[in-house]
């Protein structure tokens, strides 16, 4: 994550608003499942097997075939494109959680809607990608919350001091986020997932702007 610049971890810590935000909509909608924390599903799934419940050993390895589906879709699109290739992702996120919320609102989502979150929040994990390997994760933050106590200890005992933040910053992003979505979903029900498409259409506009920003001398252009 160190050698992402400053514009950004504010772009990752949007999305990882809004990826809190859906999550918290989700889980309550659901009652109790998730649609970005697959490590949750995947105890939940598992626990739901040895009780008998399958109802509940379904919906949650149901949620997890769709987020995995969404991160291979995404992974797959990133290969396609020749350019651009953060912004296509960031566009099939955006499509793809506006169209579970339209399918709420026309009656007939169902659980088609919850299974098109979880596949949105899948891909969104595929904007930050370099070399092949996803860079900074937006929907789960175990990694990110480890990897923040490694660099407080760093900083504690003669290392960089500072670093510690951006992982800080993205954690504190998601649970902003998650503590908004619950309160909108306590309000609108599912339509509150057009506050998160609001807030992914402004990624949107905020990545156009990071790839018209000028190069400075000695960096790298990213293909954003």
């Amino acid at each position: 994550m160190h050698s992402h610049h400053r514009s950004e971890m504010t772009l990752a810590a949007v999305l990882a608003s809004a990826a809190g935000f859906v999550d918290a909509v989700g889980f309550i909608h659901l009652g109790g499942y998730f649609v970005s924390f697959m490590s949750g599903n995947s105890t939940r799934g598992g626990t739901a097997l040895a009780e008998g419940n399958w109802t509940g050993f379904a919906l949650a390895f149901g949620l997890v075939a769709a987020f995995l589906a969404g991160v291979v879709s995404a992974a797959i699109l990133r290969r396609m494109v020749r350019s651009r290739k953060r912004m296509a992702v960031l566009l099939y996120v955006t499509a793809a959680l506006t169209s579970a919320v339209v399918l709420f609102d026309l009656g007939i989502g169902g659980w088609l809607a919850p299974a098109i979150m979880a596949l949105a929040m899948g891909a969104e994990n595929v904007i930050f990608e370099r070399d092949g390997e996803v860079s900074i994760g937006l929907t789960y933050m175990t990694g990110t919350l480890v990897k923040m106590g490694q660099h407080i200890a760093n900083a504690l005992t003669g290392g960089q001091k500072t670093l510690w933040v951006r992982y800080f910053a993205l954690w504190m992003a998601l649970t902003s986020g998650s503590i908004m979505g619950g309160f909108a979903y306590l309000s609108l029900d599912l339509n509150a997932l057009w506050i998160a498409v609001g807030v992914l259409v402004l990624a949107v506009f905020f990545n156009s702007w990071l790839r018209a920003r000028p190069v400075r001398r000695g960096a790298t252009r990213v293909d954003i």
